[in-house]
């Protein structure tokens, strides 16, 4: 059949696609880039934040049109629901009357003898069972072609963290074998990536019996052609001496480190279950510098968590004025059904007062990017190139170790490429610069 997928949210969602793509491939299916021309619908969602939600139900709403010029012809469209709201809502999914497919994350495998149910006898079909062992071992990802490829080295979260609903979406922590990410890597080097960013909700607590996510970063940084890895998203409560010390010496390793403050108010972090205060979080930024001085420090932070202050939301703002971080995403908290938050917190901090403390973190953050890339006028970065720049005819755009986005006037050299770029400009997002004419070096 002639299937249209897109994909909603994390890296994470990117990679289970071409997980999906795979599974359908092999089964005879066909991806197809035209909405119009599709038989199945699938929408890999993301269940993070409510607006994540108001953007599904508008796509769903969409179809409608799609699936009644197709009954009038006598076909019917199949409409699934994949990811992580898929896992959330379930049968309360099956609400909307376009939809007849709910499929979670760990179910991917039935993907086709489902549609294939739902075709033939017009049934609405849902599998959402969380897997205790389920890694998707022996699925190759059919991957869109470019610089950089996304590789799950673990599913699910045992942190539970009191907002966050990945561990009700994605279950409990699997890490694959460490064999199995290398075979992966050293075929995807054979086929022209350059990079890779290793993927789990706290790659921190990677285990198998052959080592730790310190072992693995390490020695998927030594395969031949891979010329920058890079890890998300690390957990502040178990970052190991020895991930830092594999990241300041390999030099395939990027020094940069995404590490989630989410509060700068103990009271908040407790509430948050975070296991841990901004007395321990800002001794480990010290830490992280102090063995990587050139590091690169971004972050994730909530607004608005049940409870907070305007107070505690200052205590916020001072934390990120101290630390200098390179940037953050900043997030209005939005309730989760299911989590803890939602079962024993109401979610009493006004629209408003949401709207005016993300504001006022933006600027901060917004101001301290744009001192920190000014810096950065003059000097030589190494930039791996991606690809032409959307904005700029004539240029092209990569990305620094540090992951700034850089954009340059064109050269010869093609995505894969390593060059060197002088700074010229910068804004709070972007730096500008020349090439230098000798490249740093060209990957073939």
């Amino acid at each position: 059949m002639k299937v249209y997928l897109e994909t909603y949210g994390c890296q994470m969602n990117q990679y289970d696609s071409e997980l999906i793509r795979s599974i359908l491939q092999a089964s005879g299916d066909e991806l197809i880039s035209r909405i119009e021309k599709a038989e199945v619908v699938l929408i890999n969602t993301c269940a993070i934040r409510e607006n994540a939600h108001r953007k599904i139900y508008g796509r769903l709403d969409l179809l409608r049109p799609l699936k009644k010029r197709l009954k009038r012809q006598g076909q019917d469209l199949v409409v699934g629901l994949l990811g992580c709201m898929a896992q959330n809502l379930k049968q309360d999914l099956f609400k909307h009357p376009v939809l007849n497919l709910v499929v979670g994350p760990d179910n991917y495998r039935a993907l086709p003898k489902l549609i294939a149910r739902v075709k033939k006898q017009g049934s609405k079909e849902i599998d959402a069972n969380l897997s205790e062992y389920e890694t998707y071992r022996g699925v190759a990802p059919a991957r869109v072609e470019g610089v950089n490829a996304w590789i799950a080295i673990m599913r699910g979260c045992d942190n539970f963290c009191s907002f966050c609903v990945v561990p009700y979406t994605r279950g409990r922590e699997r890490s694959r074998e460490i064999d199995d990410v290398l075979e992966e890597v050293t075929s995807l080097a054979a086929q022209g990536y350059r990079q890779v960013t290793l993927l789990g909700q706290n790659v921190n607590s990677y285990r198998t019996e052959g080592g730790t996510f310190a072992d693995l970063i390490r020695r998927v940084a030594d395969i031949p052609g891979m010329m920058r890895v890079r890890f998300t998203s690390p957990h502040p409560k178990d970052f190991p001496q020895a991930l830092l010390e594999a990241i300041s010496t390999h030099p395939h390793i990027c020094k940069h480190v995404h590490l989630p403050l989410q509060a700068g108010s103990d009271r908040i972090l407790d509430l948050m279950n975070r296991t841990y205060h901004i007395k321990e979080y800002m001794a480990l930024v010290n830490k992280i510098r102090e063995m990587i001085p050139d590091v690169i420090l971004t972050t994730d932070i909530i607004v608005g968590f049940p409870g907070e202050t305007g107070e505690e939301s200052r205590e916020t703002a001072e934390v990120m004025e101290s630390v200098r971080f390179d940037s953050a995403y900043i997030f209005k908290y939005s309730e989760r059904k299911g989590t803890i938050a939602a079962r024993e917190f109401a979610d009493d901090v006004s629209a408003e007062d949401k709207k005016d403390r993300i504001v006022r973190l933006f600027d901060i953050q917004r101001r301290i990017s744009l001192e920190k890339h000014k810096g950065l006028i003059g000097q030589k970065v190494e930039v791996l190139i991606e690809g032409a720049a959307e904005k700029r005819s004539d240029h092209q755009m990569g990305k620094s170790d540090g992951n700034h986005t850089v954009i340059f006037p064109a050269t010869s050299l093609t995505p894969g490429s390593l060059v060197f770029v002088e700074i010229m400009e910068a804004s709070a997002g972007t730096l500008y610069g020349n090439p230098l004419p000798t490249p740093a070096l060209t990957c073939i």
